[in-house]
């Protein structure tokens, strides 16, 4: 019995591995690391270096900073591969890396910096009451004082200034994905597509431009139409993508060969969420498909580590909303009608769920 005793007491204090605190210390500090690029990309860090290599003197009073620290923000940026440096000290230049360049430049399309000017300007303080939304189930964003009927979304409607920037954030992350969904869902059978939510248009605008003989609807509230507008012209699509308004709560679907949600369904619970895929149903002709573009989870919930991230980023913005599996999405379309489904991955941690009638 002894023996037995100083085995267990043995393999209780002699790990089989080595312990190892870089994982935790390294998702523990990554505020710091996540706040520096924020703070650059706020500052306009990489769209002022576009196609400049500057000393951090030069930069340091272009973004008007204080010389105090500038070094360990140019410095830690360059180590966190955000910027190019040759040189060190006084005489280095600093310069964007390809990925700063394409994305960061605001001046460029493909500039995905709203979506974190968002982060900055927004989730940032609202993530730091994180505790308090996994205590009481409630959004920690700007109703968070407010009944538990108030629409999230009001906010941003009644300011235009941040309407918009919420408008380019959600292309900033969807950029990626609605460009390989043009690019790589199979558009030959069908005709016409509407995206319910649409914001900016961004999602029907690369169908269109992707696909010559598709015409396409951005549908979404009137507010957002202004918004809309512009994004269609600056890509020169007036002819082959129509803006429509509506409350697709109130009105029916608009009719359409496919019908797409990009980062929409998430923002409900069951109930509206089955509400909005019995319409679509209800919308498509046979045959017709209905595409849902989130960062779907895995169906084992541990592998899509953003989807899971995005899901606890609905809890702080939504009353009711949630990301989902596969599986998840295949039960909702089910009873919604849909008979056939698959599952096409788009572009880093996004996919399609589509359903056909």
């Amino acid at each position: 019995m002894q023996a037995l005793h100083e085995e267990l007491v043995t393999s209780q204090v002699t790990p089989t591995t080595t312990p190892n605190p870089s994982a935790i210390m390294q998702v523990g500090t990554g505020f710091w690391a996540s706040k520096t690029l924020l703070a650059a990309i706020k500052l306009r860090l990489f769209t002022e270096l576009e196609g400049k290599a500057l000393t951090a003197e030069e930069i340091r009073q272009k973004l008007d900073l204080h010389p105090r620290s500038i070094y360990d923000f140019l410095d830690a940026l360059h180590s966190l591969k955000f910027l190019n440096r040759e040189g060190q000290g006084t005489t280095a230049r600093y310069s964007n890396t390809a990925d700063t360049s394409f994305f960061l430049d605001r001046n460029k399309q493909g500039y995905i910096g709203g979506l974190l000017e968002m982060c900055n300007d927004r989730l940032y303080p609202f993530w730091g009451t994180l505790e308090d939304g996994l205590k009481t189930g409630k959004p920690q964003n700007e109703v968070k004082d407010e009944s538990t009927d108030a629409n999230p979304f009001d906010a941003f409607y009644a300011d235009p200034d941040r309407l918009t920037q919420f408008m380019e954030a959600m292309a900033g992350i969807q950029m990626g994905a609605f460009m390989a969904l043009a690019r790589n869902f199979d558009f030959s059978r069908y005709q016409t597509l509407c995206d319910m939510g649409g914001a900016t248009g961004l999602l029907a605008i690369q169908v269109a431009l992707n696909n010559p003989h598709m015409q396409t609807i951005t549908y979404d509230l009137p507010a957002v139409e202004q918004v809309a507008k512009k994004w269609v012209e600056r890509f020169d699509a007036v002819a082959r993508v129509r803006i429509q308004s509506g409350d697709f709560f109130k009105d029916p679907f608009p009719k359409a060969d496919i019908i797409t949600m990009g980062n929409i369904l998430h923002d409900w619970g069951y109930e509206d969420k089955l509400k909005l895929a019995k319409k679509a149903y209800e919308a498509l002709p046979a045959g017709g498909a209905f595409i849902v573009i989130e960062g779907i989870i895995d169906n084992e919930r541990k592998e899509n580590t953003f989807g899971l991230l995005m899901s606890l980023n609905m809890l702080i913005e939504t009353q009711a909303g949630y990301d989902f599996t596969f599986n998840d999405f295949q039960n909702l379309a089910k009873e919604a009608g849909f008979t056939r489904f698959e599952l096409l991955h788009l572009a880093g941690p996004t996919s399609a769920a589509i359903a056909y009638k």
